[in-house]
């Protein structure tokens, strides 16, 4: 009786040590942790339809499918990659301008929107603007391009491969233009001037060049 209890024993011994051995060979395939997520939006939201302000003021209303947020990729930026729409207003919350694109990106640190695809804007005095790209600085206030872009006014229009204007598109300039257009259009003054595929007179002074190509490579 003994000898076949230290028989079971002994053979129960041997299959715990087989199966210990089988153990100890055994890998686990795990992914590494993911640790960087520049890629990833920290924030998505959709169907939006909300206003934004600056220092307590109402700015404009956006209106947009997707609104992808990204605060941890330096420099953080917001992303509007299913188009995006704006209603601009005054200080006193009347609608100065419409502004649409296909999609849009937003560097929240500068300020700066970097708007692309089909970009339009009407302002209330009928003017419309419409380009493949443009810039919004918010810090300096201004609106700015140096691709293909038309201006169409009630009385005139104009076209050229560089733009510069204020947040309210009531001063602006077009260098290498052609078209039909005053000078009051650009510079307030009510001299006619002919189509011409030079730089108009109202081109943007040299130092400001330098700034818009520093613009470009950051906004992007």
């Amino acid at each position: 009786m003994v000898r076949k209890v230290e028989g079971r024993l002994i053979v129960i011994a041997a299959a715990a040590a087989l199966v210990l051995g089988s153990c100890s060979e055994v890998q686990e395939h795990t992914a590494a942790a993911i640790h960087d997520r520049d890629s990833v939006s920290v924030m998505t939201s959709y169907g939006v339809n909300t206003l934004i302000s600056d220092s307590g003021v109402i700015k404009y209303k956006i209106v947009t499918e997707r609104w992808d947020v990204n605060t941890v990729k330096n420099p953080s930026y917001w992303k509007f990659d299913k188009g995006v729409f704006f209603e601009q207003f005054d200080e006193k919350f009347h609608v100065e301008a419409y502004i649409q694109a296909d999609s849009a990106m937003y560097y929240d640190q500068k300020k700066l929107w970097h708007l692309r695809g089909r970009v339009r804007i009407r302002n209330i005095n009928g003017l419309l603007y419409e380009s493949e790209e443009l810039f919004w600085d918010g810090m300096k206030h201004e609106l700015y391009s140096n691709v293909f872009s038309r201006v169409t006014t009630p009385e005139r229009s104009m076209e050229g491969t560089y733009f510069l204007s204020d947040e309210r598109m009531t001063h602006y300039t077009v260098s290498n233009s052609k078209g039909s257009f005053t000078k009051e259009d650009v510079t307030g003054e009510q001299t006619d001037t002919a189509s011409t595929q030079k730089p108009d007179t109202a081109q943007v002074q040299p130092n400001l060049r330098p700034q818009l190509q520093k613009h470009r490579r950051n906004g992007r």
